[in-house]
């Protein structure tokens, strides 16, 4: 029989070992898919998520890391949101709570020409009940193309200039239900999927246009995609609230 070599055997054991280790991105990573129902959410890490697909179609994913940080996917699906961040009891205004700011790095990618989709800061207020979104960037198709969407300004801020909508959507799913009520947009015009926002600065600025903002319901980050196939990893992701 031919000896064995010990040392040979424990160095590869530890190479195996190392190699395994370093290749796994986070050991604490849960990943959740859409199979059933079209939705899932939870916290973890003091940060909500939720992943919605609706109506469940085709395939959709999202894995929570780190911290804030989040991942995802969509396939043949009708509309995608995954998102996470901060949530809020609904009792509180923005400028009540702090000054909100988010510090990101994602790794996003569209992978079809069909369809649309993007990359923003994203939550709701109720009293009014408003959906908002500040768009970092975007495929395809932006909300400013929706018919009956109105320009109502601009601000710069961050380093570049952001375009500012509002439409009203008839009769669609929100966080109370299918019911009536406006969505805001800051659209950023030097599209990127890095760097900070400071997000209490478009609250103000949408507050001084005309376009009310309710008592905080969330301020998280979202990837959506629609009748599209993609992809997204945010390597970074912070969302905080500096206090008055």
């Amino acid at each position: 029989m031919k000896k064995l070599n010990f040392y040979k055997i424990i160095s590869v054991l530890s190479f195996t070992f190392i190699t395994l280790f370093l290749g796994c991105k986070d050991l604490n990573s849960q990943t959740f898919c859409i199979e059933d129902s079209d939705q899932i959410e939870g916290v973890k890490d003091g940060y909500r998520y939720e992943l919605w697909n609706q109506n469940a179609e085709g395939t959709a994913c999202m894995t929570i890391g780190e911290g804030a940080t989040f991942s995802g996917e969509w396939t043949n699906i009708l509309n995608y949101l995954a998102r996470r961040g901060l949530s809020y009891d609904q009792t509180q205004e923005h400028e009540e709570i702090g000054e909100f700011f988010t510090t990101y790095n994602c790794n996003y990618k569209l992978k079809t020409e069909a369809g649309n989709s993007y990359l923003s800061v994203y939550g709701w207020t109720i009293e009014p009940l408003a959906e908002y979104y500040i768009i970092e960037d975007w495929r395809n198709w932006i909300p400013s193309m929706a018919k009956g969407s109105k320009l109502k300004g601009t601000i710069e801020v961050n380093g570049s200039v952001y375009d500012i909508y509002e439409t009203i959507r008839v009769n669609q799913p929100s966080i109370v239900g299918d019911t009536t009520f406006p969505q805001y947009f800051s659209i950023r015009r030097d599209v990127r999927n890095s760097g900070t926002i400071n997000i209490s600065e478009h609250f103000k600025k949408w507050e001084s246009l005309g376009m009310e903002m309710g008592k905080m319901h969330e301020v998280s980050f979202v990837v959506e995609g629609y009748k599209s196939h993609g992809s997204f990893d945010f390597t970074e992701l912070d969302v905080v609230v500096e206090k008055k």
